[in-house]
């Protein structure tokens, strides 16, 4: 796959004056497209904060009816309920390559505000019982609530070249080298976590989690679109 569908790495710089001519175009000193803008420290800042705030929301529906998530969430707490290690040392174990995937293929920008997106949704996380709570979610409702803002959240990150760890990192890497969709990625991945759950929990719970995973994918897959949205 030619450069322009690779994620820039740290180091890369664009010609002076910031404009290319297309090879169709030099011989009649015709500019190519300008680069692609690229977003501040502080629209990066707001962009992880609004997006981990989503997140968090849509991950309260599922926990208020007792469902499970999908990517490396969902299998560090299936390993945990056959293990009985804690969630957050197999979560932290499993992330693990998929950082230094981070690190070595999409360059320490990315994994650093990747480790603050994760960050935030973990302090979001143990704050957001005593600010929002629920009375009452009908099942599907809830699941597909979850699924949208999650997604929406998840979105916001990804536009900000980050992710929160596991999957999502190698969806995102996968899509930018050979155009396949992140959210495509992820589903297939929660699909096999899915099929692992139903060997532990109820398959009611194990129906409305997947209903809301394929919402969340949906919500990716059809919106995250480099050929839509260009800034970096």
């Amino acid at each position: 796959m030619a450069d322009d569908h690779r994620l820039p790495r740290e180091g890369r710089r664009e010609p002076a004056g910031g404009a290319r001519l297309s090879a169709a175009g030099a011989e009649g000193g015709v500019e190519g497209p300008p680069p692609a803008p690229r977003h501040t420290a502080f629209e990066d800042a707001q962009g992880l904060v609004a997006g981990s705030l989503m997140v968090v929301t849509g991950l309260a529906f599922l926990q208020h009816l007792g469902l499970i998530t999908g990517q490396i969430a969902g299998l560090a707490l299936l390993v945990s309920i056959w293990t009985g290690f804690a969630f957050g040392p197999v979560f932290f174990v499993l992330n693990l390559p998929f950082y230094w995937v981070a690190l070595r293929r999409m360059g320490w920008v990315f994994t650093l505000k990747t480790v603050l997106a994760v960050g935030l949704v973990s302090v979001f996380s143990a704050l957001r019982p005593e600010v929002l709570t629920f009375a009452h979610v009908e099942p599907l409702t809830g699941a597909v609530l979850g699924g949208v803002i999650s997604g929406a959240g998840l979105l916001a990150i990804f536009r900000h070249r980050a992710s929160l760890g596991g999957v999502g990192i190698v969806a995102l890497y996968l899509q930018e080298r050979t155009g396949f969709r992140a959210g495509w990625t992820q589903l297939l991945v929660d699909l096999v976590i899915f099929a692992l759950a139903l060997m532990t929990l109820p398959v009611g719970a194990v129906a409305y989690s997947l209903a809301g995973a394929v919402v969340l994918n949906a919500v990716i897959a059809i919106n995250h679109r480099r050929d839509r949205y260009i800034a970096m």
